[in-house]
């Protein structure tokens, strides 16, 4: 297979398998989205989804998020992890938002990346699932299965996302991002993976990887 074969595969497979996509993080607006992302760091998204009703409880807007400590943050997120960096950039993001953008989220990418704790890739979600701006955040799903299918070299987030977007069409990156997670969720997890149920994989996968899948199964 060429490359563009393989991509279209790719496309192909999971459009099949995906013709629906679910929003991992739940939210109600570009704010509850930018915390969600932000919490959801080293974190998963099922955990997320647990803490975000108890916080937006309290705040679900900048507004009544600068009402809390970063204290208060801290002990209603403390089990998504990483707790006193997150609730410093929550309380601190929101406090930005209200001083510069009155309160809303800014549809920029370099608006974004200035807040606090938002990084890359929390901007590009946000820009693509609250904006419909096309981006392509890259997680660890992303980069592991960019890698498997031979479309990387696997060297680091940033070249997997410059790859991804080099070979996959613009309009499709919104939606295949997302499509992408939740295979390698479900078909190509990092433990306990089965090759056989990996049907990308297993049809255009890198050689090395299949080789050593099937060392591991041997010994």
């Amino acid at each position: 297979m060429t490359k563009k074969e393989k991509v279209r595969f790719v496309i192909n497979s999971l459009n099949k398998l995906y013709p629906e996509i679910p929003i991992p993080l739940d939210h109600k607006d570009p704010y509850t989205l930018l915390i969600a992302v932000l919490m959801s760091a080293q974190s998963t998204d099922v955990r997320v989804n647990k803490i975000t009703p108890l916080l937006f409880e309290q705040a679900d807007n900048p507004y009544d998020m600068v009402k809390l400590s970063v204290e208060d943050i801290r002990e209603i997120i403390k089990p998504v992890g990483l707790s006193p960096m997150k609730s410093k950039g929550i309380h601190g993001l929101s406090k930005i938002l209200i001083e510069k953008h009155n309160g809303v989220v800014p549809k920029s990418f370099e608006l974004l990346e200035e807040l606090p704790a938002v990084g890359h890739k929390t901007a590009s979600v946000v820009m693509s699932q609250a904006f419909g701006v096309p981006a392509f955040p890259v997680d660890t799903h992303i980069h592991r299965l960019m890698y498997r299918w031979n479309l990387s070299n696997g060297k680091n987030v940033v070249q997997t996302e410059k790859d991804a977007k080099r070979l996959f069409p613009k309009e499709l990156w919104n939606d295949l991002h997302l499509q992408i997670i939740w295979y390698g969720r479900e078909y190509s997890p990092a433990r306990g993976w089965r090759l056989e149920n990996d049907i990308i994989t297993k049809t255009i996968g890198r050689k090395t990887v299949l080789s050593a899948y099937n060392k591991m199964k041997k010994s």
